[in-house]
């Protein structure tokens, strides 16, 4: 009986020495505001020594620049589509603004006919420029037309500039809505996103026209890498253009 007696009296004071515990416990339970906080401290310092490193923090710096592409491609395109629904905006005082009155579904790709000509100054290897950017050369005249030749026909052979890296390419024509740019070195350092210009070393047409953007590269051509392009101007959808006069390079040498 001595025994049953200390062990009741030890368990009654080890309920004692609970209870206070308990009502800690169930007023914290009670109490909302108080447990959020308290679990959000406890979780991160239990979670303090698994937080980003040097190499989680390059991933997250790497994805942010990555983003921050992305958005100026996106307004670049914008910027695009507001000049066209504004019209052309010329930058030579001498170009011609003429209609487009001919064009050929078995062609449709590679020539375009023009509703004006020589009698307004319009000559062969003038650049054509559609809201957007360059769409093709003139490549022949009479005196109140002009045939132009499309950056997107196969025969069409145009040197561009990559203006984020300064590599230089031949942007040529295969027949479709999408020219192919042919790089000169074997790792032109091009991604997608990319803009094109005309080159500065061109001998066709004037440097800095916008042509378009990189769609798509392949890096195991040979010899040199190929990028798919989306032209800037909208081909398939224009009705005006301007012609710019056609500007060769100054001759080298005496």
């Amino acid at each position: 009986m001595g025994h049953r007696k200390r062990d009741e009296v030890a368990a009654g004071f080890a309920i004692k020495r609970f209870l206070p515990w308990l009502g800690l416990i169930l007023l914290v339970a009670a109490s909302r505001p108080v447990v959020g906080p308290f679990l959000a401290e406890f979780y991160a310092l239990v979670r303090r020594p698994f937080w980003p490193g040097a190499t989680q923090f390059e991933w997250i710096r790497q994805a942010e620049e990555l983003a921050n592409h992305e958005r100026l491609i996106f307004l670049e395109r914008e910027n695009q589509r507001l000049k066209a629904m504004v019209g052309l905006s010329s930058v030579d005082s001498t170009a011609v603004r003429a209609p487009i009155i001919g064009r050929s579904p078995a062609v449709w790709w590679q020539q375009l006919t023009l509703g004006e000509g020589a009698s307004r100054g319009i000559q062969v290897g003038d650049a054509v420029v559609a809201p957007g950017g360059l769409i093709g050369l003139v490549s022949s005249a009479t005196a109140h037309t002009a045939q132009v030749t499309l950056v997107t026909d196969p025969t069409s052979r145009i040197g561009v500039w990559v203006a984020r890296t300064s590599h230089h390419g031949l942007l040529s024509g295969l027949g479709s809505s999408r020219p192919v740019l042919r790089f000169l070195q074997e790792n032109p350092q091009v991604v997608p996103g990319d803009v094109i210009v005309t080159s500065p070393a061109s001998t066709l047409v004037r440097p800095g026209i916008p042509v378009g953007i990189v769609q798509g590269v392949d890096l195991n051509r040979l010899p040199a890498p190929e990028a798919s392009v989306q032209l800037s101007a909208p081909i398939n959808a224009i009705e005006w253009v301007e012609v710019w006069p056609h500007q060769p390079s100054p001759a080298v040498g005496p």
